[in-house]
């Protein structure tokens, strides 16, 4: 491991230090860092920034709660930039939003990207817009009871088209679930973070207690 005063800090004493979700690799933020901050960044084991703007150290979440807990520090080949994968306590941006970067600038039509966390976002401004037209708008408008009700029939549709190993009817019928079930966790104010940090503490416990039975 390289040290502190190994690394290329800039003439005003500074590092840009990106901040990456270490459980989806979504990046948060782009903060800068001096010797001094990554030396507290380390030691603390949570984010520590310089506030370029107010001209002070600036430990992430101190006033907001939203701590980010550092998994891992890596520099780049020219060890003038670093990438801080982290677990987060809460949003990284100030508006509220789980990232910095959220204002599409440029998207290509051909080569745009699926994602379920792209739906997600895309089912939460459906909520705040509601656009006359759109489905979604009509679940949300019905209420819970109405999105609960669509999410035990397209159970029920799963698990029909599975039993007959259809498989192309199955994954059909799994995307309608999946589908309603981001309108439900929308509803319910549960984010794909949410999600993915209960599957992988999950795979934490499936993997001690593999380890339990080799060792049986």
């Amino acid at each position: 491991m390289i040290k502190i005063n190994e690394l290329k800090f800039d003439e005003k004493g500074l590092i840009p230090a990106i901040v990456v979700d270490a459980t989806t690799k979504e990046v948060l933020t782009l903060a800068y860092m001096n010797a001094e901050s990554l030396a507290i960044t380390m030691e603390k084991g949570r984010t520590c920034f310089w506030s370029r703007s107010r001209r002070e150290l600036w430990l992430k979440g101190e006033t907001s709660g939203n701590y980010q807990h550092v998994v891992s520090i890596t520099a780049d080949c020219d060890r003038d930039a670093l990438v801080v994968k982290v677990d987060k306590d809460g949003p990284a941006c100030h508006t509220g939003k789980e990232s910095c970067f959220f204002e599409p600038v440029y998207i290509s039509e051909e080569r745009a990207e699926f994602s379920l966390r792209g739906l997600y976002d895309m089912l939460v401004g459906r909520n705040e817009e509601r656009p006359q037209g759109s489905y979604t708008t009509y679940l949300f408008e019905k209420g819970l009871d109405k999105i609960l009700k669509k999410v035990g029939e397209e159970c029920t549709e799963v698990i029909i088209a599975g039993k007959a190993q259809d498989k192309k009817e199955t994954v059909y019928e799994i995307a309608d679930l999946a589908y309603h079930l981001l309108v439900l966790m929308v509803q319910n104010g549960i984010t794909v973070d949410d999600v993915q940090k209960e599957l992988a503490s999950r795979h934490v416990i499936d993997h001690k207690v593999k380890q339990e039975k080799m060792t049986d």
